[in-house]
């Protein structure tokens, strides 16, 4: 069988303006593993309020990120994907959930090339029903209806892995090398509390509180809350920082409902008014620096850091196309090539 590769991002509106940021997040947000509330409430929530106010917002926030190559997120993923090609010998194709770089045009893409088996890679470390499962559970869809002859193996959340860990906290490391930061901010992605019950397998251990993420379960494997507890303590323990000089916190939520707690935007305050001069945030639910990276966090965040008194503000970029990221990343490929098993 041939091999092929397909890495897969968020995704992007096609430009900064509000017609195209409308329907970006329409494909979003119209998802129900992202807005997971019945069809009809989900309909009337997204496209009779959301999308009637939003996309003007959202646009000019793109705008203030937006690069000559195109969208940040896109080009950055491009220049991953290169690199990697550079590394492995089988295609490597790149798609995004949202947008006009659809999965299908992916998996069409190494079809063509004479590809019978894609290594499906959610470029997300955690894994969560907004990002992993999402993907996973759309591409089989496009399998069975349009490729049935196609197999298709998807990479696991690797959150926990050693050598991931090891990159990542490089990257920290060399990135604050020299800065005299008091405070480390770990900051994620926020989901509902609703979609880490939701993920629960064992459908009792996951109650949110102090203690179900660091008491052992199989609930973990999916578990989106414990695995970002889980980089942060790796990584503390890697760049060997002292406790009480990180935390880690929760970014972008939408909606009344109770989302992961702290929010990044009040623990920021919170961190300012407790004197805290200089602080480091970085974003490890992504791997490729995006709207919420490039404005909510290095924008907004710093904002409001100033605001409360803080002086330096230092963002972490994400890994990018980090030469250590890629060349991890190509390792596991060319494992997988090898032997056939996913050995992240």
């Amino acid at each position: 069988m041939k091999k092929g590769i397909l890495l897969v991002n968020l995704g992007s509106p096609d430009s900064p303006t509000p017609k195209d940021v409308k329907k970006y997040l329409g494909e979003f947000l119209m998802d129900e593993r992202v807005i997971d509330i019945p069809l009809v409430a989900r309909t009337a929530l997204v496209k009779g309020i959301i999308l009637k106010t939003r996309p003007k917002q959202s646009a000019a926030a793109y705008k203030k990120i937006w690069w000559e190559e195109g969208s940040p997120l896109i080009v950055l993923s491009e220049r991953l994907q290169k690199k990697i090609q550079e590394q492995v010998e089988m295609p490597v194709a790149l798609a995004m959930r949202y947008g006009s770089m659809t999965i299908k045009k992916g998996l069409q893409e190494l079809v063509d090339k004479g590809v019978d088996e894609v290594l499906l890679f959610p470029l997300y470390p955690q894994f969560a029903m907004a990002t992993t499962e999402t993907i996973t559970v759309l591409a089989e869809e496009l399998r069975q209806q349009f490729f049935p002859n196609l197999k298709i193996e998807s990479v696991p959340a690797f959150y926990n892995k050693p050598d991931y860990i090891e990159v990542l906290s490089n990257a920290i490391k060399n990135h604050l090398e020299g800065k005299n930061f008091e405070h480390l901010l770990f900051s994620y992605h926020g989901v509902p509390e609703r979609h880490i019950r939701k993920s629960d397998v064992t459908k009792s251990h996951c109650k949110i509180d102090g203690s179900c993420c660091t008491t052992p379960s199989k609930a973990h494997e999916f578990c989106y809350r414990h695995q970002c507890l889980e980089v942060t303590r790796l990584v503390a323990e890697k760049l060997e920082l002292k406790e009480g000089t990180y935390s880690t916190s929760f970014q972008s939520r939408l909606g009344f409902d109770p989302w992961l707690l702290p929010y990044t935007d009040r623990t920021i305050e919170r961190l300012g008014k407790k004197g805290i001069k200089n602080m480091a945030i970085v974003t490890p639910a992504f791997v490729s620096d995006c709207l919420e990276t490039l404005e909510e966090i290095a924008m907004e965040g710093q904002e409001i850091f100033h605001e409360m008194g803080g002086k330096d503000f230092t963002t972490v970029p994400c890994l990018n196309d980090d030469d250590e990221w890629v060349a991890l990343l190509s390792k596991w490929i060319n494992n997988w090539a090898i032997d056939e098993t996913i050995v992240v």
